[in-house]
C-alpha cells in the first residue's frame, strides 16, 4: 500500500462534516478525493447501483434495502445528517384543519415511497397515532434507489411534471412529507401539532433518534484495508467534533458508535419491515463486517 491511499468519496456539507471538507482536518493516510455533489441523494443511486464511491454518505432506508439485497456495502457507524422527522409532515391549512387519524383514504404526497424521512413518518403514524397505513393513498414523484424495489399497490405515481408542494397548494394533495421544514408564513403547517415536543417525547420513549444519513465504505475496501476504514472513521469522528453541537438537551442527533446506534437501527428496521420495504428483519450486526464493528 502506498503511504497516501485515494478514495472517492461522497460526502455533503454539513457542520460536522465542514472541517473534514474544507481541509482543517486532514490525514498523512488518505486522500479524499470528494465528489462534486452538492445534493449527495442525487448521486445515491450511483453508491448502491454501480458501487461508485469507495466511501459515501447514504440515507439509511436505502443501504437497509440495498443491503438485503446483497450490494457490497459495510456501514460505518458514523451518522453526518440527524434530524428530528415529525415536523415534515405537512398539510395546507387554508383548506381546513387535518390531524393523523384524518389520513385514512387521503392523498399524501411523498418523493419516493422507500426514502428514509418518509418510513420514519409513516412509523409514527402507524404505531403513534394508529393509522392504517394500507389506507392511505400515497402519491410518489421518483423512482426508489434501489432499482429491484417496487412501490406498494397503495402507491401511485404523480402525473408527469407535477410538483409535489405545488400539488398540496393546490388542493390535489391533503398532505405531504417535505424535504425541508416549510417557512413560518407558508399557508403549509406541521400536521402534528407541536411537532418539537412530540419528536423529544418519541425519542425519550423509545431511547433513540430518527437517524437520517450514515456512511458506508465498500466491502472489498474494508476486507482489504481495514486501517484505512479506521483512519476514516478518525476522521469523520474528528470534524464532528470540531462542528455544530449534535446534542439537543439530552438527545444526540448524530449517534457515533454501535453501541449509540443499535437502537435507532433497530427501530428503523422494524418500521421498514412493516412498510414492506424489506422481505426480512435484519439483525443489527449484519450490516458491519469484522472491521467497522469494532469501531
Amino acid at each position: 500500500m502506498s503511504e497516501f491511499e485515494k478514495l472517492r468519496v461522497l460526502l455533503g456539507d454539513y457542520p460536522g462534516t465542514r472541517a473534514l471538507k474544507n481541509g482543517e482536518i486532514r490525514s498523512t493516510r488518505v486522500v479524499l478525493d470528494f465528489a462534486d455533489e452538492k445534493v449527495p441523494n442525487r448521486a445515491f443511486k450511483r453508491v448502491v447501483r454501480e458501487q461508485a464511491f469507495d466511501v459515501a454518505e447514504l440515507a439509511i432506508v436505502t443501504f437497509l434495502q440495498a443491503k438485503a439485497l446483497g450490494a457490497p456495502l459495510v456501514l460505518v457507524p458514523a451518522t453526518v445528517l440527524g434530524r428530528h422527522q415529525h415536523q415534515y409532515l405537512v398539510y395546507n391549512a387554508t383548506r381546513g384543519d387535518l390531524a393523523p387519524a384524518d389520513l385514512a383514504s387521503r392523498r399524501v404526497g411523498i418523493r419516493s415511497y422507500s426514502v428514509t424521512t418518509a418510513t420514519w413518518i409513516r412509523g409514527f403514524l402507524a404505531h403513534d397515532y394508529k393509522l392504517d397505513l394500507d389506507r392511505v393513498h400515497w402519491i410518489t414523484f421518483e423512482d426508489a434507489h434501489v432499482a429491484e424495489y417496487r412501490d406498494p399497490p397503495t402507491a401511485e405515481r404523480a402525473p408527469a411534471g407535477k410538483e409535489l408542494l405545488a400539488m398540496l397548494r393546490d388542493g390535489e394533495l391533503d398532505a405531504a412529507v417535505a424535504g425541508a421544514p416549510v417557512p413560518e408564513d407558508s399557508p403549509l403547517k406541521p400536521l402534528i401539532r407541536d411537532p418539537d415536543a412530540a419528536a423529544r417525547d418519541w425519542c425519550r420513549r423509545n431511547g433513540a433518534v430518527p437517524i437520517n444519513h450514515l456512511v458506508v465504505v465498500s466491502e472489498s475496501l474494508s476486507r482489504s484495508n481495514p486501517e484505512i476504514i479506521r483512519e476514516i472513521y478518525r476522521l469523520l469522528w474528528e470534524s464532528r467534533q470540531t462542528g455544530a453541537p449534535a446534542d439537543e438537551g439530552d438527545l444526540d442527533l448524530l449517534p457515533f458508535g454501535i453501541d449509540a446506534l443499535r437502537p435507532s437501527l433497530t427501530i428503523a428496521i422494524e418500521y421498514a419491515f412493516e412498510q414492506g420495504l424489506l422481505a426480512r428483519r435484519i439483525e443489527v450486526d449484519e450490516l458491519f463486517d469484522d472491521t467497522t464493528g469494532s469501531l
